[in-house]
């Protein structure tokens, strides 16, 4: 029997477990993997519908290796193992031994540059997509960027993604693992550095009262755009809408710089790894449409025009399952639109992307708003 054509590897958390949902409501057969069997059947079993699902569980360790092996027959790599610069690497190289496809679900950066720079041009060359950062987080806005860049002559990007909710274990893991990291924006097509600890009070459509926003690790529309030559310049910043959380998180990003910043590399990852842990130690209820909102404004400009799209959503980890789930679908149906490192924009189509997620009820007919 050949194996089933995708792989969702780190299923026992709670984006893992959307993946497969939705994958069983594309009908798409799946390799559940990871380094511990029984906490995958245990997350499984708890998918609605799953006993209708073409899938299997398959226990492997985190090694170039043993995922090359795991690998070997499939055509799709959906990744949720992170944080990404510690664990990602593996899962690239085994891609890329086994000529499959890679996504993953990350929030960093530094990863996502380093796809690009350590492996775009491998996976070009063999006609595969690799494409980090195929998440709510990044692409719901980028969506709305590419809605705002319909209009021509408009070259720069101010970008707002905001959601209500908790983050999970291993996003909350991934968020204090990029505080020490160097982050940027895009100036004239060059990355510039924002300041470690850098906010904004931001105007929330929608809504009488204003956020606190943080630039959130640089984000990857910068990384997304830096080769687009329809786009100059791109600032994002996000977080979530509770003010509390986000004053606790600036507060924790001025104590990194001062007490975990000067410490060792292993004394960094020990030390955010318990400060996240004392933040979000389990997984978080199942999202409820009802509260779990999700909001992403991008204004665009440029010397003669502007522009202003914004996207209601709900539920940002179902938007994330969902964006997953298709990107594997799609890619089992037809090679993507650009090969090598890509966003998922660039390898789907922005407008499509955004049709999957309406035909699903996750987000909003888009408001764009063009001044003359």
């Amino acid at each position: 029997m050949s194996k089933k054509p995708v792989v969702v590897y780190g299923l026992s958390g709670y984006t893992g477990r959307l993946v497969a949902e939705y994958l069983r409501e594309l009908n798409v057969p799946f390799i559940a993997a990871g380094r511990n069997g029984d906490r995958i059947r245990e997350v499984l079993g708890k998918v609605p519908g799953i006993e209708t699902a073409d899938c299997e569980v398959v226990e492997v360790e985190h090694s170039r290796e043993a995922l090359t092996e795991l690998l070997t027959g499939t055509q799709v790599l959906c990744n949720m193992v992170g944080p990404f610069m510690q664990y990602g690497s593996e899962a690239v190289e085994a891609c890329l031994d086994a000529g499959v496809h890679y996504t993953d679900t990350n929030g960093e950066q530094n990863w996502m540059m380093a796809c690009e720079e350590r492996w775009g041009a491998a996976f070009a060359d063999k006609g595969l997509l690799l494409s980090p950062g195929t998440a709510q987080m990044y692409t719901t806005g980028e969506i709305a960027a590419n809605i705002c860049l319909e209009t021509p002559g408009l070259d720069t990007l101010d970008i707002l993604v905001l959601w209500k909710g908790m983050p999970t274990y291993a996003s909350t893991q991934t968020i204090f693992s990029i505080l020490t990291a160097d982050f940027y924006y895009l100036e004239q097509n060059q990355y510039q550095q924002w300041e470690a600890t850098a906010s904004a009070e931001v105007v929330v459509p929608g809504q009488h009262e204003t956020a606190l926003a943080l630039p959130w690790g640089g984000t990857a529309h910068p990384v997304w755009f830096k080769n687009d030559p329809r786009v100059a310049n791109v600032k994002a910043m996000g977080g979530v809408f509770d003010r509390a959380v986000m004053q606790g998180v600036a507060q924790m990003t001025a104590q990194i710089e001062t007490d975990i910043k000067p410490l060792p590399p292993e004394a960094q990852q020990k030390a955010l790894s318990e400060m996240a842990a004392a933040v979000q130690a389990g997984m978080p209820p199942r999202e409820n449409p009802r509260i779990n909102k999700s909001l992403d404004s991008v204004h665009a400009s440029g010397p003669l025009g502007r522009a202003h799209c914004v996207i209601h959503g709900n539920c940002n980890y179902k938007q994330t399952g969902l964006l997953q789930a298709y990107t594997a679908y799609s890619l089992l149906q037809a090679p993507p639109k650009r090969a090598g490192f890509a966003s998922a924009c660039q390898a789907f189509g922005h407008r499509e992307l955004l049709g999957v997620l309406q035909s699903f009820g996750l987000v909003q007919k888009p408001q764009l708003h063009l001044i003359d």
